[in-house]
């Protein structure tokens, strides 16, 4: 039984002299005395064929083989990881070389849109207020004039919840509004921005979902010509032209209703392009407060007026960063947004 005691000691030398100098080697080494069909794994067998009073210390043996085997392979796997990451080696490395960058993001040119949006507005008084994505049909459409049999309803394709013909995502931040209206009376002096959701065809001018900033002031003796110089001094603090046109419109919660327009010349083939060759450009939609609105919400009509208007934060967007595909917003592509690192 000598020659069996003599292998387990033979296979305990390999395993100690054994020095692999590459990932490759240390595998083998693995497979050889610690895989499926590993070299030890027979001698466990040979226990049988060894007499009783060396059983025990046959069995220490190959038990020791065994623990070698797993020792020397975490020691070797060990100092290989080191070696390849170089933490053996600090005399190869520069600590006074300078770090890596990094690497800095960008806003969104939605968020840095509404950002200045809303900066605009704050300096003229006005509070950010906010409200539900997923809202009923009452505070959407009833409470701004639009009651079922309207008409006005046709003019946005809505997303109900599935199975509710009361519960929607909102078609615009209007709701924000009535809401605002409800838990206080006048004055209210708010902005209402936000994500908004509308059965269309996504294309390259729209999409089902979109962001709106709306504006609300009601007050005692609020007039049309307060709305015009609000709305002149937002055109000329965000697109830099005082210049503006109202022209007549409808709204089922606004009467009288108006789009505004800016100018913006036509100076080049770009201004004419966008302004259809008018030199005007389309910006947002306005109006004085239909006095039943301000009823459906519990604000007396005979006390107090006030003018809302609202407009799209994409559409804004195109129009400052000469961007033509409003896809380009919800797409996340790095290479799109890496053009807004300067943007502030």
């Amino acid at each position: 039984m000598s020659e069996t005691f003599a292998n387990v000691k033979r296979f305990i030398e390999e395993i100690a002299a054994a020095s692999p100098k590459s990932k490759d080697e240390l595998e083998q080494f693995r497979i050889r005395f610690l895989g499926t069909k590993n070299v030890i794994k027979p001698l466990f067998g040979e226990i049988k064929n060894v007499p009783n009073e060396q059983k025990k210390e046959y069995g220490q043996l190959v038990n020791e083989a065994k623990e070698a085997a797993e020792r020397k392979f975490a020691e070797l796997q060990e100092a290989l990881e080191a070696a390849d990451s170089g933490d053996n080696d600090t005399d190869a490395l520069d600590f006074t070389r300078p770090g890596e960058p990094l690497e800095l993001g960008s806003r969104h040119p939605i968020a840095t849109t509404l950002n200045r949006i809303v900066s605009i507005f704050q300096r003229m008084g006005f509070t950010v207020a906010e409200g539900p994505d997923i809202e009923d049909d009452w505070h959407n459409f009833t409470a701004m004039n639009t009651p079922e049999d309207h008409p006005a309803r046709d003019m946005q394709d809505t997303f109900y919840l599935q199975g509710s013909t009361e519960m929607l995502l909102r078609t615009h931040t209007s709701p924000v509004q009535a809401r605002v209206m409800m838990a206080q009376q006048p004055p209210i002096r708010i902005i209402a921005p936000g994500r908004v959701y509308r059965n269309e065809t996504i294309s390259a001018r729209s999409h089902a979902q979109f962001h709106q900033v709306e504006g609300l002031y009601v007050d005692e003796g609020v007039s049309f010509a307060d709305m015009k110089q609000t709305l002149m001094y937002f055109a000329q603090e965000m697109f830099g032209t005082p210049k503006i046109r109202l022209r007549p419109s409808f709204f089922p919660f606004t009467e009288p209703s108006a789009e505004m327009d800016v100018w913006i010349g036509m100076d080049n083939e770009k201004n004419h392009r966008l302004s259809k060759g008018t030199g005007w450009l389309e910006i947002l939609g306005c109006g004085m407060v239909d006095p039943q609105v301000l009823e459906n919400c519990g604000i007396d009509p005979t006390k107090y007026s006030g003018f809302a208007f609202g407009m799209g934060i994409e559409r804004q967007a195109m129009r400052l960063y000469d961007i033509h595909d409003i896809r380009l917003f919800f797409e996340n592509d790095v290479r799109f947004l890496r053009q807004f690192r300067a943007v502030v």
